[in-house]
């Protein structure tokens, strides 16, 4: 199998069944349908509210109403995308084309959580919208999945205690302001300081911030990674990892700036999935931001090579079903 294959099977398991696993999101609009098209559309919601993966979470855990209501303008999407164009679309068109995809991977979180409880581990290819928050997008980023899925961990999969180790190269603001007063989630980002968002007011609420300035080198990163998480170990027992794992850091990337080698990245990744396996915790692993061609084949290069240090079992892999 291919880099690029591992990548699309990956995206299959952990992105396509998706919208199954998000009632929250999805709105679909009424149409003339036939009894079989109804009977079908039963038996699916039917699926979606007795799975495990569906409950009801308090107003005040999820994206408000009025920010939601929010992203029927094409201008408010285009603003939080920041992509000028989209504010010309009809919101229709806003919604199947830019917002449905978002969901998806919104989904992928929220299943990742749930498949790493019960197997360890797993891996959303996408997803990772760290400047995102509960009252406001933005970066790209139009949905709270680390926080949507922080509290599924809470409320479904009798989880008290998350560590997010967050390295993307952009500071992720969004989960930040969302567990400003939660003791139960520990943070450590790994973050460009001279890059977007330059949130100050969201750093307050980092547990444990390490600075990582434009044109640091792969053994500098690596080596503050290294103590990053030895001092995350003595402060916090977390009982699940959730990884932000942007390839943004990659050298050349336009927007992350920094210069992390490829078989840099590798490491990376092989050190937080070691330090979660090593300590027994289950781990979600999500691709986040990243601005080049290059970052899907680093991506799956890294994959592979969690495979090959028997940090993953890919064997194991669920298969997709039509």
């Amino acid at each position: 199998m291919t880099s690029t294959s591992l990548v699309l099977v990956a995206g299959i398991i952990f992105i396509a069944v998706a919208i199954k696993v998000a009632p929250h999101f999805a709105r679909r609009m009424s149409k003339p349908s036939s009894s079989k098209t109804d009977d079908a559309e039963a038996l699916r919601r039917h699926r979606i509210l007795s799975s495990q993966l569906y409950f009801d979470v308090p107003p005040s855990k999820v994206h408000s109403e009025s920010y939601l209501k929010s992203l029927n303008s094409s201008l408010n999407v285009s603003m939080i995308v920041e992509v000028p164009p989209v504010a010309m679309l009809p919101n229709f068109l806003v919604q199947k084309k830019v917002l449905h995809p978002f969901r998806k991977q919104v989904g992928g979180t929220i299943l990742a959580a749930k498949l790493a409880k019960e197997r360890g581990w797993a891996i959303n290819v996408g997803g990772g919208f760290h400047h995102c928050s509960a009252e406001r997008g933005g970066g790209f980023c139009v949905y709270a999945d680390i926080s949507l899925c922080i509290h599924y961990a809470f409320v479904r999969l009798n989880i008290s205690r998350v560590i997010i180790i967050d390295l993307d190269a952009h500071q992720g603001n969004g989960h930040e302001m969302d567990f400003s007063e939660d003791r139960r989630v520990f943070i450590l980002d790994m973050y460009n300081p001279g890059i977007y968002p330059l949130d100050f007011e969201a750093r307050r609420y980092i547990d444990l911030g390490v600075e990582v300035k434009s044109g640091t080198m792969t053994d500098e990163y690596l080596a503050k990674l290294d103590h990053a998480l030895e001092v995350a170990e003595k402060k916090f027992e977390p009982e699940l990892v959730v990884y932000n794992a942007g390839t943004d850091i990659l050298d050349g990337d336009p927007l992350g700036r920094l210069k992390i080698s490829s078989e840099g990245i590798a490491s990376r990744d092989e050190k937080v999935f070691r330090f979660a396996r090593e300590r027994n915790i289950p781990l979600i692993m999500l691709t986040s931001g990243g601005y080049m061609k290059s970052s899907a084949k680093v991506i799956a290069d890294s994959i592979i090579n969690l495979s090959n240090k028997s940090l993953i079992d890919m064997k194991s892999l669920p298969t997709a079903k039509a």
